[in-house]
């Protein structure tokens, strides 16, 4: 199948390599160092999945009529991404990998003519030179849509999963605010210059991440959200995580720290700040603040985190584990 992959970053570039070892015909769209290292040398997957170099077009642009468009771009970058690319979108269906809540709808805004399938990846996966993915914790594909035509979602999945574990989830709001949770690990690694293992070592930090996974559930449910099991996370468990003293609810953190390994886990967020892009925490822990004032609450651990993010982002220093804890 001719698959077209806009924004072959972390994510992108991992789902592009797999689909060209499993014999799709693959175009990806890239910028810069980036772009010039895949036309040259290819995309290097390394990791979880095993090493591969994958041959697959690449441009600015889609240029080929693909039969799938897959869209991994930074939210922030996603509508202008499916409008510099909209004339090949029309009538196709386009699968958007996006953290946050508002991936789908804005979307369907930016292309109305398309099958608009959410995505949900859960696999780690880190860009840290050009051409250069590697996936540090494997995990499966969720795949959704919201209302009731779940058509063009089982169709995307089918394609997708002979190349990579791919599941479909009728849910796709629940799980997007499970997933919310579990992207709680980006935000203190970005503000501190850590991994993920690092800062959930670190006793003080893990506290704060706690609070702020709290916090993320206790504002899902007062929008009535019914959380959708992810990685071992459902709905009963994260009620019950909710309602925890603090000493032990940090088992959670804990617990993904274990599953995330020991190969240092950047997180996406820091590995925007590392390249002196903008990162996405608007749409990750700043999704959970403006779901709290539209049902007039507030959400302040998660307001701080934004804040602290987008300091960093601002002066280029990270704050020490004392700096961040003295903010809070």
């Amino acid at each position: 199948m001719r698959v077209g992959v806009v924004g072959a970053g972390a994510v992108g570039g991992a789902i592009a390599a797999l689909l060209a070892r499993g014999g799709h015909e693959v175009e990806v769209t890239a910028r810069g160092p980036h772009l010039e290292a895949i036309r040259e040398r290819g995309i290097r997957l390394s990791g979880a999945w095993g090493e591969y170099t994958a041959r697959v077009d690449a441009n600015e642009q889609l240029t080929h009529g693909p039969e799938l468009v897959i869209v991994a771009t930074k939210a922030q970058d996603a509508v202008a991404a499916i409008r510099e690319n909209q004339r090949l979108l029309r009538g196709v269906p386009v699968l958007v990998i996006q953290n946050g809540l508002d991936g789908i709808a804005n979307a369907r805004s930016a292309s109305p003519r398309s099958d608009i399938v959410g995505g949900l990846a859960t696999f780690a996966s880190s860009y840290l030179s050009p051409g250069e993915i590697t996936v540090t914790t494997a995990g499966p594909l969720y795949v959704g849509v919201e209302g009731e035509d779940d058509l063009p979602a089982r169709y995307v999945a089918r394609t997708l999963n002979d190349a990579l574990p791919t599941e479909l989830v009728q849910n796709f709001t629940g799980a997007q605010w499970t997933k919310l949770v579990i992207n709680q690990i980006n935000a203190l690694p970005a503000i501190t210059g850590l991994s993920a293992q690092e800062v959930i070592a670190n006793g003080a930090l893990r506290r704060i991440m706690t609070l702020g996974m709290r916090e993320n559930v206790r504002i899902g449910r007062a929008n009535r959200v019914r959380f959708e099991k992810l990685q071992g996370l459902g709905p009963r468990g994260l009620r019950l995580f909710a309602l925890l003293p603090l000493w032990l609810g940090q088992l959670l953190p804990l617990l993904m720290s274990a599953r995330i390994g020991k190969q240092p886990n950047p997180g996406s967020t820091l590995q925007s700040i590392r390249r002196g892009q903008a990162t996405e925490i608007d749409y990750l822990n700043g999704s959970i603040v403006r779901a709290a004032e539209s049902v007039e609450r507030s959400a302040p651990v998660n307001a701080r985190l934004v804040e602290l993010v987008h300091e960093v982002e601002a002066s280029g220093n990270f704050l020490t584990a004392d700096e961040v804890v003295a903010r809070f």
